[in-house]
């Protein structure tokens, strides 16, 4: 299976956050993964790549030029994808992937996950998406998810279609059983609204 993982080109405040990112790269690696990530030889990046690589296992980089060119991209991946943009980026990976599973991180994670929420929604793409939910630190994203539906503009539906965990191979494990939401229902609905 090809997971993507994004991720904080940071390492956060705390250790902790490190030897998750270690522990999902145990965990994908063990299960035979390709990882597929933003390419970068920093922060939690780094460590799921260098973990997944430590195992033998493949590393495939995606990153724009430009990003490239400040000398941040990780040398040692399996293969490194230059591409022009950020939006390519995305694309390629969104493509790419299987499935994808969100790290802490900041606003460009946020960006890539919720871009992979929409497309799920829209049957754009029919990937299963993941929070890795280290030290609750996507709660308040969840609280807010949660808000949103109990006012009606996010469905049920949908934010169950995000598997959240704070345990690695759960998070495997329900990425690889995942089965997507029926769309022609929801869209009747709101046609008839």
């Amino acid at each position: 299976m090809k997971i993507c993982v994004f991720c904080g080109s940071s390492m956060g405040n705390d250790m902790r956050y490190r030897e998750a990112a270690a522990q999902l790269g145990e965990v994908l690696a063990k299960n035979d993964c390709t990882l597929y990530y933003g390419g970068g030889d920093v922060g939690l990046m780094k460590v799921i790549a260098d973990k997944m690589l430590e195992k033998g296992k493949a590393v495939v980089g995606v990153m724009p030029k430009l990003i490239l060119d400040m000398e941040i991209g990780h040398d040692g991946v399996t293969q490194m994808i230059e591409v022009e943009s950020m939006s390519e980026r995305k694309t390629m990976l969104i493509n790419e992937s299987d499935a994808f599973i969100a790290m802490p991180g900041g606003f460009g994670t946020l960006d890539e996950i919720f871009e992979i929420v929409v497309l799920n929604q829209l049957r754009i793409t029919d990937k299963p998406v993941a929070l890795y939910n280290t030290l609750n630190y996507y709660d308040g994203m969840i609280q807010f998810i949660d808000h949103a539906v109990s006012q009606g503009f996010i469905r049920k539906e949908h934010r169950d279609n995000i598997i959240v965990s704070d345990n690695p191979e759960i998070l495997f494990k329900e990425l690889d059983r995942h089965k997507s939401i029926d769309i022609k229902q929801w869209i009747e609905e709101i046609k008839n609204n």
